[in-house]
Parts: C-alpha cells; structure tokens; sequence
C-alpha cells in the first residue's frame, strides 16, 4: 500500500449520501448463507459516477487536466478535450487487444493506459517530453478520485462487523482498479483485510484483465470458495447492476441481491435484452438488511449516515 496514493484520496474525497431511488426492499431469509461476496462501487461505496472509470465526458475532461496539473504537467493552450480523448483512445486499443485474447469483456491496467495516453500527447507536442517519467499511478489517482468522487455508504463498517460474527465469510467481485482497495484505509483508516475481507475472496478486474459481466470474476471467487467446501446457494452477492451483478451471479448459480440505495449507480437496464425476465432474490435498500437476509441478528441503530 502506497501512503502517498492514500493521502491523495484521503485530500479530494468529501462526504456523499446516497439519493434514494424510491425502490421498496424486498427481502427474504437464507439461513444457509456462509458467504457474502460484495461489489464496491455503488455498493459498499457510494459513487458519484455509479462505476470505475464512468465519469460524464466533462468531468472527465476536468479531471485530466487537474490530474496533470498535480504532476507538474501543463497542457498547451486549449489540449483539455484532446488530451481526455487520448486517455480514451488508449483504454479503447487495450480493450481490442485483450478482446483478441478471447476475452468478451475486457478490463486496463490503468497505469499502463495512462502511460500510452502520456507519450500519444507528449508525441503531438501538448505535454513536454519529461511527460513521460510521470509517476502514471499518481496520475490515475488524481484522475479518479476527481472523476468520480466515492465515500463509504452509510451502515458498511457496522455490516461487515456483523456478518462475520454471524459465521459468513466476506468476499469481493468487482470492476476496479489497482486504487480501489485503497479507497478502504483512504476513507476507512482499515485495509480489506482489516475489515474482514478474506484474501482469497477478492476478485478485482484489473488483476484479471477481465471485467463484470463475465464470467471469469465470478468463477474465480466461485472455485476458492468451492474448495472451502461451500456450495453455490451459501453464497450471497450483492451488487446495484442488474447486468454487471444480477445476471453475472447467477451465471455461477450465487443467490443474488441488488443493491437499489443510490439513484445514482442503480443500474436497472430496463431495456436491455439480457435481463429479461431476471429478477433477483432479494432487494436491499440499506446495508444492514444483509445480515437480515443471512437470518442472523439485525445491525443496530446507528446515525443514519454514520459508518462506524
């Protein structure tokens, strides 16, 4: 864990709430539940975006700019939009060369994309040639944490308290970044693993090179928790995408929950073809609602957007 990268999400990271969608929960016990495996963005962590790397174009556009302005990198005169453009292109090239692996929903390395942006802008003359020996990751950090703004959703330290001592085991499939797990001790001052978090129930995008909805997230939670002996119905997922969570639990036979606490991230996909006739197990509308699912006892009251 690099504390410099901590400290920059610690410093551009203020308060959220959740917007409430109007979705009543719909809940049901499942008393054989031993592990609950979460998403992060619009789950755990409230997200002004909804997901990794989904920023609006102008945000995106702001968000490079001031990006390279904390490394020291000035644009030339009105290079904001080329230089979001190049961040794209790069992300796009990467996807087609892992999609020629095979692989049907790719993920980036985003320090890498961020070091192929670097040299397209440096070669075009809009960043001077030391551009290149950037540090990349601080880049990428910058960039996200004003791109999409995160804090943690209201009830998460008191939930994932609870649902170990409860006897379930904690686990993560998730789109993301090699910040993300860093986002924890940023706005938490605890690590996954301090949290409770199992190592070897963590499954983050980036380190795959494969993204939600694919299977291969999935699978690999599915077979580690398969060799600790649990079965696919004593694993509950929980995640705000009908598409991304829902439908790609599922595929590995997961109970599943969707999270609609956020008007922001709630992705219902109403229209598309792959969720027709999907319904998930249950709906949660507050954290704690979990461990009512897990049919052990309710969390209790706490300030209603406090997290500890």
């Amino acid at each position: 864990m690099n504390p410099d990268y901590v400290e920059i999400i610690r410093a551009n990271s203020h308060p959220l709430r959740p917007l409430p969608t109007g979705m009543p929960p719909r809940l049901e016990a499942f008393p054989a539940v031993r592990a609950v495996i979460f998403d992060i963005y619009g789950t755990m962590l409230i997200s002004a975006s909804g997901d990794v790397g989904s920023a609006e174009p102008g945000r995106k556009t702001r968000a490079v700019v001031a990006a390279l302005a904390a490394a020291g990198l000035t644009l030339a005169d009105d290079a904001g939009t080329a230089a979001a453009d190049c961040l794209v292109g790069a992300i796009q090239k990467a996807h087609r060369r892992v999609r020629a692996r095979g692989i049907d929903h790719p993920e980036v390395d985003i320090r890498e994309v961020w070091a192929v942006a670097i040299d397209e802008l440096v070669r075009r003359g809009l960043l001077p040639a030391h551009a290149t020996h950037a540090d990349m990751a601080a880049l990428a950090v910058h960039h996200e944490v004003l791109a999409n703004p995160v804090w943690p959703m209201p009830g998460l330290l008191r939930c994932l308290a609870a649902l170990p001592r409860a006897g379930c085991l904690l686990g993560i499939v998730s789109n993301a970044q090699f910040y993300t797990p860093l986002l924890f001790p940023a706005l938490l001052d605890r690590t996954l693993e301090q949290l409770g978090f199992d190592p070897g129930l963590l499954a983050f995008s980036y380190r795959l090179r494969a993204a939600k909805p694919g299977c291969r997230l999935f699978r690999t939670v599915a077979e580690a928790l398969f060799s600790r002996g649990l079965s696919s119905n004593e694993v509950l997922y929980i995640g705000n995408d009908m598409l991304n969570d829902v439908v790609g639990a599922r595929q590995v036979g997961w109970r599943t929950a969707l999270f609609a606490a956020d008007r922001r991230s709630l992705r219902l996909r109403a229209s598309d073809l792959r969720v027709d006739g999907v319904e998930p197990d249950v709906v949660l509308t507050q954290l704690n609602q979990i461990v009512d699912c897990s049919h052990r006892e309710v969390v209790g009251p706490e300030n209603e957007y406090g997290n500890g």
